[in-house]
């Protein structure tokens, strides 16, 4: 193969010329309500193809291996019709490598029947609960193998694996609905996925639990978030602001995403690290082939940082930080994030509440939308801080409002940092791409939140 791949590559008009070759089978278990709903172990192979030409690029998929050097001519003619301009990429010494990943119990090799048993339980314990309505159970892994190789003369392979286990329960009381929900993931450790029986009912009581809970008026409070809303949080409303594809397009964006400006206070610092071993969003290689890196995007409140592809970093003349990733080999790679995350500060969550009179503690996350620096997340779940204590528990709450207000307004970071990967990114018709994003407990003053 890899002889194959090598003359495709060669005897061609083109600056840059890029092979991505894939294979990968997956697991999708879907149940809904008490049914199950889809269930399936696709195998799936194919490749990509990219080139560029005077600055533009051309790109092909296909699936037929034989038709590569066919391929390759078709991606160079693309980029010949649209290149106007120089072509830019960081210079890089060419890598060769193959890289293995192991877990402890590989999901992948999981016979099919002893998944479904699972998430049989799972299932049987939501509906022993009083007063669930439905309820929904989306079950998925994957094993792939990748190969890339580059007119530069970089050749690597490696493999990749993924699990994820999203669990939503919906109880109902007359007019009255309230859910909660799970959302949990590994780096292809089925390990994570088991033993979550109580977790399980734990959820599905809250549900219920929600339905007599009261709202909470709405206003300015001081919030405490969970490590899970706060990591949402720093990944939707500050990461993707990092991704200096969408940065170098937008005008008005580069004049707020100035490098030295002051985001938050010297407690404050973002990273986005793909070196991280065992997360969802790590991995030795993008899918450039450039050797993944730990990029400090905030440090010490000062802007420092951002996330590149070998075209952003050259054209903003920055260092290439390794986050050109793709979904899979139908679309072409572009700026993502991998695991992001608030490093951890020095107090302590009783210290964070002490001295809160009022206030509300969110948790989780259902869903949220961010325009430009304007946020708005709906938390899973709120209980009411009063006289510096949890006490009861509130209908969920929205919390919205800009986030460099925020990160000013953020006067206080946990010690206890947790990483959460049990989403998946969504960018540019790419989904669901693995990533991690995690955060010690924060404290943020003047607050908006949404209730009654």
């Amino acid at each position: 193969m890899r002889e194959q791949i090598s003359k495709a590559l060669k005897g061609h008009e083109a600056e840059y010329i890029e092979i991505r070759l894939e294979e990968g089978r997956s697991t999708d278990i879907r149940y809904r309500g008490r049914d199950l709903e889809r269930i399936s172990q696709p195998v799936g192979s194919g490749g990509s193809i990219r080139a560029l030409v005077k600055g533009g690029w051309g790109f092909v998929s296909f699936n037929d291996i034989r038709s590569l050097g066919d391929m390759v001519k078709l991606a160079v003619e693309q980029a010949r019709l649209v290149g106007r301009e120089d072509s830019q990429l960081v210079e890089l010494d060419p890598a060769v490598e193959v890289v293995e990943t192991t877990v402890r119990k590989d999901a992948s090799i999981i016979p099919l029947a002893a998944k479904k048993d699972l998430l049989d339980q799972y299932n049987d314990l939501i509906w022993d609960t009083p007063k669930i309505q439905t309820s929904l159970i989306q079950y998925g892994d994957r094993r792939t193998k990748t190969i890339f190789a580059n007119s530069e003369g970089s050749y690597i392979e490696q493999e990749k694996l993924g699990v994820s286990l999203r669990i939503n329960a919906v109880a109902k009381d007359g007019g009255e609905v309230q859910q909660a929900g799970l959302s949990i993931g590994s780096n292809g450790d089925f390990e994570a996925l088991e033993n979550l029986h109580d977790e399980v009912t734990r959820i599905a009581q809250r549900a219920t639990e929600l339905l007599a809970a009261p709202k909470e008026k709405g206003g300015e409070y001081t919030v405490v978030l969970d490590p899970v809303l706060a990591g949402v949080f720093v990944h939707e409303a500050f990461g993707h602001l990092s991704e200096s594809d969408f940065l170098y397009e937008n005008k008005i964006l580069q004049q707020v995403m100035v490098l030295g400006r002051k985001f938050g206070g010297k407690h404050l610092n973002i990273v986005d690290d793909a070196t991280i071993h065992g997360l969802r969003g790590s991995y030795k290689y993008d899918d450039e082939g450039v050797r993944a890196t730990r990029t400090h995007l905030v440090h010490d409140g000062i802007l420092v940082g951002r996330l590149h592809s070998r075209e952003t970093a050259a054209k903003m003349k920055e260092s290439v930080s390794g986050n050109a990733r793709t979904v899979s080999y139908r679309h072409p790679p572009i700026v993502r994030m991998s695991n992001t995350f608030i490093e951890p500060g020095d107090a302590s969550f009783e210290d964070m509440i002490g001295d809160i009179k009022e206030g509300v503690y969110a948790k989780g996350w259902y869903g949220g939308t961010t325009a430009m620096e304007m946020f708005t997340f709906s938390a899973r779940e709120a209980f009411r801080i009063h006289n510096g204590k949890i006490a009861e528990l509130l209908r969920p709450v929205v919390l919205s409002g800009n986030v460099f207000t925020t990160l000013q307004n953020l006067d206080a970071i946990g010690n206890d940092l947790e990483m959460n990967q049990g989403g998946g990114c969504g960018k540019g018709g790419q989904y669901p791409l693995p990533v991690s994003d995690g955060s010690p407990h924060i404290r943020i003053r003047h607050c908006l939140v949404g209730g009654a």
